[in-house]
């Protein structure tokens, strides 16, 4: 069980500590499950130099998904799913996460609608018996597309796990999936249906969209708010839709398509989260905006996995080293780690610093590759 009442004091020396004012060679300690002084010249367990970074905040991963539903029609036990999940999100350094469940369903997996409640129960049992090594969260993704979101919400919003909730539109032709046709070849594709199936599924998609998607979307930021949750605008492609988002009281731009909804954005002081597999691929899967234009025009906040657990990592190494990108290792490391913590009220971890929660990461640096070697949860070694 994770008790964080057994967590030893302990010191880690020689290490290429990423603080958020610079990299220091040297040591820090940790007491009662956070960081102690930073004493650079003291000794301790000798980290061969390696960097020491804060353990990193994921705001959206949907990779739970992937362990969970591993082929199509087929649905995996949730505490060993869970449990796999885990252990990928902690090898990539990830000491917080915020698994992204989908509340409601536009055409594809529909069973996530019965199985969001009895997913989100082991979640929270594992979690309360302390058998996972990250602290998860919950990240509400919610389809305004589907009448069923609306009790679904209901029933999860004020669930003790739950920190985020994000308003999620997938019918094509607007926002994520401009075009249509290529849209309903991949759906086509992944459902296993042939297109004149698919097609007459994206009728009922949209016609079902049209009826009920702005009540939905009310329904949901209304229930975000009373419940105090954090929420997310997701997809945005116009400056239409970031003004939407703004008068209804949303805060934060997830995954903006274009560089004028992200620039917008920023005029408007929302908050910009991108997804780290853009970055890391050069460019979108879905022939959107290049992560690597928003972080140069300097409209992003904060990174996140999406789908790639241990992506956040690795992107925040590589954008420190980009040429073209004005991004010192510890900005590149904040953008995964102090900036999401911030964002959804987590001030107690996301960076090092006395007083703070000792999340704590060892990467070791081969060849442009990173090689995580030990990972430390509120002072507790969980990797």
């Amino acid at each position: 069980m994770f008790d964080t009442t057994t967590a030893p004091n302990f010191r880690l020396t020689n290490a290429r500590i990423v603080t958020p004012d610079g990299i220091h060679t040297g040591a820090l300690s940790v007491e009662n499950s956070q960081i102690g002084d930073l004493n650079f010249a003291a000794e301790g367990t000798d980290l061969e130099k390696d960097f020491l970074i804060p353990g990193i905040v994921d705001l959206h991963t949907d990779h739970v998904e992937t362990h969970v539903f591993p082929r199509a029609g087929v649905i995996w036990d949730f505490d060993a799913a869970l449990a796999a999940h885990d252990a990928v999100v902690i090898s990539g350094g990830t000491t917080t996460v915020f698994d992204s469940l989908s509340v409601g369903a536009s055409m594809q997996k529909p069973e996530r609608r019965k199985l969001l409640l009895p997913l989100i129960k082991t979640l929270g049992m594992a979690a309360a018996e302390g058998r996972f090594r990250a602290e998860h969260l919950l990240h509400l993704r919610c389809e305004i597309c589907d009448p069923d979101t609306m009790e679904l919400v209901d029933q999860t919003m004020d669930h003790p796990l739950t920190r985020l909730a994000s308003v999620m539109d997938h019918t094509p032709g607007d926002r994520q999936s401009v075009d249509v046709d290529k849209w309903l070849h991949h759906t086509a594709v992944e459902m296993q249906i042939d297109n004149a199936e698919a097609r007459e599924k994206l009728t009922e998609l949209l016609d079902r969209s049209a009826r009920v998607g702005a009540t939905v979307r009310a329904h949901v930021i209304a229930a975000a708010q009373k419940a105090g949750q954090p929420l997310m605008s997701h997809d945005d492609r116009t400056v239409a839709h970031i003004h939407e988002a703004r008068d209804e009281g949303i805060a934060i731009s997830e995954f903006p398509t274009t560089l004028d909804a992200a620039r917008e954005a920023r005029n408007c002081k929302q908050q910009v989260v991108v997804g780290a597999p853009n970055y890391l691929r050069g460019g979108s899967q879905s022939g959107n905006v290049a992560v690597a234009d928003l972080l140069a025009a300097g409209v992003v906040d904060a990174l996140a996995s999406d789908y790639i657990p241990r992506s956040p990592l690795d992107a925040a190494f590589r954008i420190a080293e980009d040429p073209a990108l004005p991004y010192d290792l510890p900005q590149a490391i904040a953008l995964v780690s102090d900036a999401p913590a911030k964002m959804t009220g987590l001030t107690d971890r996301g960076r090092i610093a006395p007083g703070l929660r000792a999340d704590l990461v060892r990467v070791r640096r081969r060849n442009g590759q990173n090689h995580v070697v030990s990972v430390w949860r509120a002072g507790l070694r969980v990797y």
